[in-house]
């Protein structure tokens, strides 16, 4: 049911990111404007350390290195619950994620709230949270972080959940809100960097396999033809159409969920993600692309790394907790670009968050900032060496299905 809500917006003017100033890529120089295609793809509900806290022994031995110092155990505060490897593919629960349980995760920075936040009658002590997976349970996205630039400074936007945090990678703020917050009629005003797109006669779509955030916003849903059914992507793919920014989103509902939001199964969004790389990299646009994979928010999940500060993106208060503000980012999440211009077998140390995407395109293509959080955000050319390709044809390993791990999530979803 759609929740009417009021809609806070701001009118704020951000001077263009210019693409003359940045066509010098950081260490590696060269020319921003080679990528010509972007592809992003946020999925759902995973911590850094959940995902690629291993990742440091398993290929990666400069990405961060997950401490074992742990979270208190609720049923016996002086013991420890340490992290672990997680030997099943869903949870028995989802975990908290909003505003207040992250906050209370986060514990200031002592990042030691994870457990006792997520005490579940099938889960007394919190356990889950602590768990995390390895190359073997995530082949293909341990290749990828081997294979291209991963960033382990890559942090949600906010300490909360979904929407707020896909505001940020649609407009740059949530605009005060704090929660999955639905939209009056005729949708969210504010602009979003498809309206700058559009307005710059930039070629944008969203490829959807149901409903997403996307469409909670006006200045999307008032340019329905640049919304696609997911097959739409592949066909552009594979002839060589693809817009110069694509969004793609994963499916969040039933039997076939592969957004990886807990209790979801994890490999098949990473079966999801294999596939739309895979079509990318046999695209006559693979060349002059690059695929964004984030995650929206940590969903619950350990992370051993204190958030830092961040800018506001505007001059709203969170919405019904008077005295706090949107100056300091969520729990760190993974992030990895692939492309042949990507920085081979790398991990950038820069602090990101969703709104260095939005910084990319805008520095890419010209554009203005839309708030001044994007406007202050790294564009993460870092990640990247525009002076030489480093992976023309790349080798992608298969992204298999556990079948024993199948029969755990049906066990545990019914």
């Amino acid at each position: 049911m759609l929740v009417a809500m009021t809609v806070i917006a701001t009118t704020v003017t951000f001077a263009a990111a210019g693409t003359a100033a940045a066509k010098k890529a950081g260490p590696g120089g060269g020319d921003i404007t080679k990528i010509d295609h972007i592809v992003v793809l946020m999925q759902e509900n995973r911590s850094f350390d959940h995902y690629f806290g291993l990742l440091h022994n398993e290929g990666q031995p400069h990405s961060s290195n997950e401490p074992k110092r742990g979270n208190p155990n609720p049923l016996a505060p002086h013991e420890k619950i340490r992290p672990f490897l997680q030997p099943n593919l869903c949870e028995v629960a989802d975990l908290a994620h909003g505003w207040d349980a992250t906050h209370r995760e986060i514990n200031g920075g002592k990042m030691n709230g994870f457990t006792a936040e997520n005490v579940d009658p099938d889960d007394p002590t919190g356990s889950r949270a602590m768990g995390r997976y390895d190359k073997g349970a995530l082949p293909f996205y341990y290749a990828l972080a081997n294979e291209f630039a991963v960033a382990d400074r890559y942090f949600a936007s906010v300490p909360g959940p979904t929407f707020p945090n896909r505001f940020y990678l649609l407009a740059g703020s949530s605009f005060g809100h704090i929660s999955n917050d639905f939209p009056p009629a005729g949708g969210f005003p504010q602009k979003t960097i498809f309206g700058s797109l559009e307005a710059a006669h930039v070629s944008w779509k969203i490829y959807l396999s149901s409903a997403q955030v996307e469409l909670l916003f006006s200045d999307i849903t008032s340019h329905p033809d640049n919304v696609a059914p997911l097959s739409e992507y592949y066909t552009d793919a594979a002839n060589g159409t693809l817009p110069q920014v694509s969004f793609v989103e994963s499916e969040p509902f039933g039997a076939g969920e592969n957004d990886e939001h807990p209790p979801a199964n994890p490999q098949l969004g990473q079966r999801f993600t294999h596939d739309l790389v895979k079509a990318l990299a046999a695209s006559p646009n693979w060349a002059s692309s690059a695929f964004f994979l984030v995650y929206d928010e940590h969903g619950g999940y350990y992370d051993h790394v204190k958030p830092p500060k961040a800018v506001p993106p505007d001059d709203i208060a969170p919405i019904g907790r008077p005295g706090q503000a949107f100056d300091s980012y969520g729990v760190r999440v993974p992030a990895l670009v692939v492309s042949p211009w990507a920085k081979a077998h790398s991990v950038s140390h820069t602090v990101y968050d969703h709104t260095s995407v939005l910084k990319f395109i805008e520095t890419r293509f010209g554009l203005p900032a839309l708030t001044r959080r994007d406007a202050a955000a790294d564009p993460m050319l870092g990640m990247f060496d525009f002076s030489h390709i480093s992976n023309p044809h790349p080798n992608l390993p298969d992204a298999p299905i556990d079948p024993a791990g199948v029969a755990q999530c049906a066990a545990v979803n019914g």
